[in-house]
Parts: C-alpha cells; sequence; structure tokens
C-alpha cells in the first residue's frame, strides 16, 4: 500500500536528519496517514479512505466528504476518491 493521501495526494517527502556535530544523513519525512470511514450524506452511504490528518481536518472544515470532493482538483484525488466524486455529482444532478 503506497502512502499518499487519497483526497490531497500528499505523500513522503525527503530531508535531511542534522546531528549535534551538524553530520546530513537523508531522511523521510512520511504523512500521517489514518484509516477512516466518511459518509457521503447525498449517496446515504459510507466510504473507508486513507486519509492524512491534515485533509481529514480540511473535510470537518469544508462540511464533509461531499463538500470536499466538490471542491478538490481531479488530478489530486486517488482512483476511489474520483469515482465518489463523480457518483455524487451523478446523483445531484438527478435530484
Amino acid at each position: 500500500m503506497s502512502r499518499v493521501c487519497e483526497l490531497t495526494g500528499k505523500g513522503p517527502m525527503t530531508g535531511n536528519t542534522v546531528s549535534h556535530a551538524n553530520n546530513k544523513s537523508r531522511r523521510r519525512f512520511l504523512p500521517n496517514l489514518n484509516e477512516v470511514t466518511l459518509i457521503s450524506d447525498i449517496l446515504g452511504q459510507s466510504f473507508k479512505l486513507r486519509v492524512s490528518a491534515a485533509a481529514l481536518r480540511t473535510v470537518d472544515h469544508r462540511g464533509g466528504l461531499d463538500a470536499f470532493l466538490a471542491k478538490a482538483k481531479d488530478d489530486e484525488l486517488s482512483a476511489g476518491a474520483l469515482k465518489i466524486k463523480k457518483d455524487i455529482a451523478k446523483a445531484q444532478a438527478a435530484a
């Protein structure tokens, strides 16, 4: 399983570990990913996603999964999240 957020596309970054003697060695900064279940109000269905803590706060701030996906860019979303976004758009058009 890749270490990439399904909603924001946030992945590992690289940098240096710097010792007290100022020796530098490469390291990775991994995103804080959590397996969460988010509920779509429009579809009335829950979805299991691997999301970063920052994305989870943003979903909460924007008013839920439906509002977040409506504003999200397609190239940042995973294939599963993109399918959810299209299903939500289809359900909104029908309603």
